[in-house]
């Protein structure tokens, strides 16, 4: 069921978004060189590694570190990656993973093939079995600011309560997160 409202909400929401999209590729093609989008390499469920792609917000010089672990990560910003992020447009393309089946739209963030400590500590307490999401619970209870034991432990009580009514929860929470700014690195 959850796999099945995952394809029909990205699906949809993909040709929505279309038009917007497009604007979006064109502003980052025009305002810096490389290519539109980013594809990180993520874990997935089971600890799969697997292509996520995002509009890319950053030169392409900058290291494949999580952003907290750049020394300064405004200076790595391309021109509008700024808006990007604050705005999470950046994260549209994602949208793509869910239609693959690479991610959900309810699920703990993809964590970097390199964040090795949270990969350890997601596989410790069963977390890696859920497959990633678009947004989650620790995404909406912190984001970026939380440290590894905390966001393990809110992706933990994600894995204990997930329920439809729960991932609507947490949808509508992150659409009050997005349009705020709340809890938004860089």
């Amino acid at each position: 069921m959850k796999r099945a409202l995952d394809l029909i909400f990205a699906l949809l929401a993909f040709i929505l978004i279309l038009l917007p999209l497009a604007l979006l590729a064109l502003a980052v093609r025009l305002t810096s060189n490389g290519p539109i989008l980013y594809w990180s390499d993520r874990v997935g469920r089971d600890n799969l590694i697997f292509k996520m792609p995002k509009f890319r917000s950053m030169r392409v010089d900058t290291p494949a570190l999580a952003t907290h672990l750049l020394g300064d990560p405004r200076a790595y910003l391309t021109v509008i990656g700024s808006f990007l992020r604050k705005s999470s447009l950046d994260e549209l393309p994602q949208l793509w993973s869910i239609i693959r089946g690479d991610m959900s739209l309810v699920g703990p963030r993809p964590a970097l093939f390199n964040q090795y400590d949270l990969i350890e500590a997601r596989t410790q307490c069963g977390v890696h079995k859920l497959m990633p999401g678009l947004t989650g619970w620790a995404q909406i209870n912190g984001r970026d600011e939380l440290p590894i034991l905390q966001k393990v432990a809110l992706d933990v009580e994600y894995l204990a309560r997930r329920s439809f009514w729960f991932d609507m929860k947490i949808l509508f929470l992150t659409v009050i997160k997005v349009l705020t700014r709340d809890n938004v690195a860089h």
